[in-house]
């Protein structure tokens, strides 16, 4: 950035230099003229002639070398400060992305994620055009203004000052217009932020409103907002349309200031027509960078409103944050004492004074109704929130004192809304490893009861699978979920209604392989049923948010409770026996 500012100035110092080789150059001329006409012999004109070629020629040539210098510092000039700006919008994007993870899901709850993408598009886009266009304008406009005005100064001060008289009254038109320009910049980066988060929605939603015939009634609302955003651009613009007219005939009304002005001093004595002819190349220099004035107004303003943004952002702390930098490793000793959740966003409680523990290698089943809290208790043990009340111990730490990344690493999680990327398959399986490995990623393909699938497809395990993986069924993405979470050999197992999505065959081959596979892991399968043909250490059964039971399966089976309830239910169900 220092670079550019100094090839700014030294790019208009050659600028500055041309009138004055120029002004240099017509007095010469002028003189030489006036004794080519006074002189009458033929051989002298002749000399005198090629006298004020070459000197015109001198002169000219001098003009050009000197663009010829401004110019090549113009292009070092754009190279060092567009291309900072280009170098601070990266690292904005990276420091940007990066806070994105690092926060909670609490702040995601609370968050359009139209709005999460303008600020890290369009926001940043407008904080780079004032630092790069912007900012070399605005130092271009200074230097250049100090330069030229010092130069005119050194020639006629009265002339100055009549040339230069209509700038106080640009000077306050800007004044009273940047205000008005910031806050409909505001207005309209909120309304972009609006418009993205509709189309990211109908985007992702698509199926859905295609099927419910939908698509006129989301046209005539995004019709109705896109309206909005285009009266609010209008407004902004009719705006900046006034600055451009009036700093032309503020332009024109120094020239005209100048050439009367200057013609008065000529007449006078007190400077040469050189120096009119000097002064207009002056003013005529100064057209652009005023002219510039109002767009780099709204280019200023309109990165203030966008910074205002990122830093709101910025500065949002997260929730959930790693107190640790220690990498022990997990035998799976789990411990809740008296946990409670109210959910931050929404003030629901989703799980109330939870109190149960859960021994090393212990394979765990908690059931329960829809929207009973066991998600909730998945959440918990990954610390996507912490509790509002009690304790949560892993190994016999409290789980806001562990290595909040290690944690995460040690547990393997499939989540109940499975998320593929838009990857290939095998890159969405061996998500978790830090190097993958073709033989293993086909190995736990085939223990998920996918593997077969996959060869099916033309590329096999290098199809691409769309976004979402809109290309797979529910239950191949399901058992991909699967594979993915125990491909990184975890020591806690966390398994959020994993086999909703398969069939009877399938379910069976799964549980077949997990009860291999995790027989000396901690797992916690959540689920509405109890899969057929897989044994569980203990049952917790959860009912709006409490831990109703919890002890040994026969002993709940026994016991005529929630369970013994859930069981009967699932042999009275022919759909459900056929298993």
């Amino acid at each position: 950035m220092l670079l550019g500012i100094g090839f700014v100035f030294f790019s208009n110092y050659f600028r500055v230099w041309q009138p004055q080789v120029i002004r240099e150059g017509l007095d010469l001329a002028l003189e030489q003229i006036k004794s080519y006409q006074e002189i009458s012999d033929s051989q002298a004109r002749s000399a005198m002639y090629r006298e004020i070629s070459f000197s015109l020629l001198k002169h000219g040539g001098l003009v050009l070398l000197l663009a010829l210098t401004m110019g090549v510092l113009m292009f070092f000039m754009r190279q060092t400060m567009v291309v900072m700006s280009r170098l601070i919008e990266y690292d904005m994007r990276k420091d940007i992305f990066a806070h994105y993870e690092d926060l909670d899901a609490g702040f995601y709850n609370e968050q359009k994620t139209g709005d999460l993408m303008s600020r890290i598009t369009e926001d940043v886009s407008k904080v780079r055009m004032y630092l790069g266009p912007g900012l070399l304008y605005g130092i271009n406009l200074t230097s250049l203004f100090a330069l030229v005005i010092t130069s005119m100064l050194s020639v006629s001060p009265k002339l100055t000052l009549y040339s230069l008289l209509p700038l106080p009254v640009l000077s306050i038109s800007i004044y009273l217009v940047s205000d008005i320009i910031n806050k409909r910049s505001g207005i309209i980066q909120k309304q972009l932020s609006h418009l993205t988060s509709i189309a990211q929605e109908v985007f992702s939603g698509i199926r859905v409103i295609k099927s419910y015939v939908q698509e006129k009634a989301f046209s005539r609302y995004f019709r109705k907002e896109s309206n909005i955003y285009k009266n609010k651009s209008l407004d902004l613009a009719q705006v900046n349309a006034l600055f451009f007219p009036l700093i032309i005939f503020l332009i024109g009304l120094s020239n005209v200031l100048v050439i009367y002005i200057g013609g008065i001093e000529v007449n006078n004595g007190n400077i040469t027509p050189g120096n009119i002819a000097e002064f207009i190349i002056y003013v005529n220099m100064l057209t652009w960078p005023v002219t510039s004035i109002g767009w780099i107004a709204s280019i200023v303003q309109q990165a203030e409103a966008s910074q205002e943004r990122i830093n709101e952002f910025l500065n949002t702390e997260p929730a959930i944050q790693n107190t640790s930098e220690e990498y022990e490793k997990f035998k799976g000793h789990i411990e809740f004492r008296n946990v409670t959740l109210r959910y931050p966003d929404n003030g629901i409680i989703g799980l109330k004074e939870a109190d149960f523990e859960i021994l090393p290698g212990e394979k765990i089943a908690i059931i329960g109704q829809t929207a009973s809290g066991k998600s909730t208790l998945a959440s918990l043990l990954l610390r996507l929130y912490d509790p509002t009340s009690g304790q949560i111990l892993i190994d016999g730490s409290d789980i806001r004192d562990v290595n909040l990344y290690r944690l995460r690493k040690s547990i393997g999680y499939v989540p109940q809304d499975v998320f593929l990327f838009s990857d290939t398959i095998a890159n969405n399986i061996a998500f978790g490893l830090e190097e993958s490995n073709d033989n293993r990623i086909k190995k736990y393909a085939d223990h998920a009861a996918v593997g077969d699938d996959i060869r099916d497809f033309k590329h096999g395990f290098d199809t691409m699978i769309g976004e979402r993986g809109v290309m797979l069924s529910g239950g191949q993405k399901q058992r991909i979920s699967i594979a993915r979470a125990l491909i990184k050999e975890p020591e806690i197992v966390i398994l959020d209604d994993c086999l909703s999505a398969v069939d009877a065959k399938t379910e069976k081959e799964i549980v077949e392989f997990l009860e291999d596979e995790l027989k000396d892991k901690t797992t916690i399968m959540i689920t509405h049923r109890i899969p057929h043909g897989m044994s569980f250490d203990k049952i917790i059964t959860l009912d709006n948010g409490e831990v109703v039971e919890f002890g040994h399966p026969e002993n709940l089976e026994n016991s005529g409770g929630y369970y013994n309830r859930l069981l009967t239910d699932i042999i009275e169900d022919p759909e459900e026996s056929s298993l």
